[in-house]
């Protein structure tokens, strides 16, 4: 599902329009990332949490040429799913 249809979603569920639905949605997805760049991390109930995690710098090699290279360290979020979430899915499957 991409945001298009996300947004087609809210609007039948609220019977919002859907341009108002996209800018709801754009407006939380802005306000997650504004979160995880100040305090590092977003814990939703019953979904899960995303938090900034800093990755070393290491050494890759690459696969092509084998030639080794450094690999500078850096900053990256991670999603770590809740349990309610982990069960409905694994239910589906």
């Amino acid at each position: 599902m991409n945001k298009n249809e996300l947004s087609g979603v809210v609007a039948n569920k609220t019977g919002f329009l859907t341009k108002d639905a996209l800018i709801i949605i754009d407006l939380i997805i802005a306000t997650m990332r504004n979160g995880l760049c100040q305090e590092g991390r977003i814990e939703l109930r019953g979904l899960g949490s995303f938090e900034v995690k800093k990755r070393a710098p290491r050494k890759g090699r690459i696969l092509a040429t084998g030639e080794m290279i450094d690999i500078p360290g850096h900053n990256t979020v991670v999603f770590v799913s809740g349990k309610p979430l982990k069960k409905l899915v694994n239910e589906r499957l």
